[in-house]
């Protein structure tokens, strides 16, 4: 018998009774797995249904809370010059009000994440933060200075040989702040939908590691938009490190704090030597380019999981022994 808390697998009383823990001794990605009675079929069922529900909500709802947030931004600038206008200049991310609408919108699809484990698998929502259960902040700061480490070190040697001059780009006091507080939130909020609840729940559908990580991964470099080859292999490259990195910590920090590194620091760089706009339009890299992003990606998860067997880190549900 366990004192203190409720079984793993056992549903709790009071206000949570209707949700659950998961099953003992399950991976990350079976976190969303129920046992018997349920026929494996019914769980296959319910992963692709709150996988296409998640994908379609987001496409519709992500595009109108930016549209929202636009229109926002524009009455609040003191409406300058025509809505359409101020809406096209805001999609290119050539004025603050831009980025801040598209990260806010994008940061919906954490709150859509954890209202899918909830309300399509009955799942307490701690378990989509980690194995732990809970987001382990203790992790996600060493991930996050172990990533400022190695990326600035990818970024000075990108440099090399260039006829780097500094140039910061007009507001640019104005865009820090938003790059700053709201980057953070866009990147873990791709993280929770694309490595955390996508990821659950498509080995819901078909049972075994490979299929979430790749499923999850392919759709989260097609979610960006048109590319060419080298850029769709960078970002679906980049899911697969992550989505790696969610098997072997148990958890959604480590990618997170990649994420959110990356994203800062081209934005923070691309302000300070051409535009923000210009890294907002990107949709051809070279495969030179595609490699140096692959391997900066790939020594930070190596970092990461040496950083990672020091702090004992869960990653398999309680065995419910006790």
């Amino acid at each position: 018998m366990t004192r203190g808390r409720t079984p793993v697998g056992q549903p709790a009383a009071g206000w949570t009774a209707a949700l659950r823990d998961p099953l003992p001794d399950l991976s990350y990605p079976e976190v969303l797995t129920v046992g018997a009675p349920e026929p494996r079929w019914q769980g296959a069922v319910r992963g692709l249904a709150g996988a296409g529900l998640g994908v379609l909500t987001m496409l519709a709802v992500v595009p109108v809370a930016n549209l929202v947030l636009t229109w926002v931004g524009w009455v609040g600038s003191g409406s300058p010059g025509d809505f359409t206008s101020f809406r096209a200049a805001a999609a290119a991310f050539a004025n603050p009000a831009g980025m801040l609408a598209a990260h806010l919108a994008l940061a919906l699809l954490l709150p859509l994440s954890l209202a899918l484990v909830v309300l399509v698998h009955r799942v307490r929502p701690r378990w989509l933060h980690s194995l732990q259960p809970g987001f382990r902040w203790a992790w996600a700061v060493q991930c996050l200075l172990a990533g400022i480490g190695v990326f600035g070190v990818f970024l000075a040697l990108s440099t090399l040989g260039q006829d780097l001059r500094f140039a910061p780009q007009p507001d640019l006091a104005w865009f820090l702040p938003v790059i700053l507080l709201t980057s953070p939130l866009q990147a873990a909020a791709e993280e929770y939908f694309f490595r955390g609840y996508l990821l659950q729940a498509l080995n819901l559908v078909v049972p075994g590691r490979w299929v979430g990580l790749v499923g999850s991964a392919l759709v989260f470099a097609l979610f960006h938009g048109t590319q060419n080859l080298p850029l769709f292999l960078d970002r679906f490259g980049f899911g697969l490190v992550a989505g790696l990195l969610v098997l072997r910590t148990g958890g959604l920090e480590a990618g997170i704090a990649a994420h959110v590194v990356n994203n800062v620091f081209a934005f923070v760089w691309a302000g300070l030597t051409s535009s923000i706009a210009a890294v907002k339009a990107t949709q051809v890299i070279g495969w030179q380019d595609a490699a140096g992003d692959l391997a900066g990606f790939a020594v930070f998860a190596l970092l990461a999981l040496l950083l990672g067997r020091r702090m004992n880190l869960a990653t398999a549900t309680p065995s419910g022994r006790g």
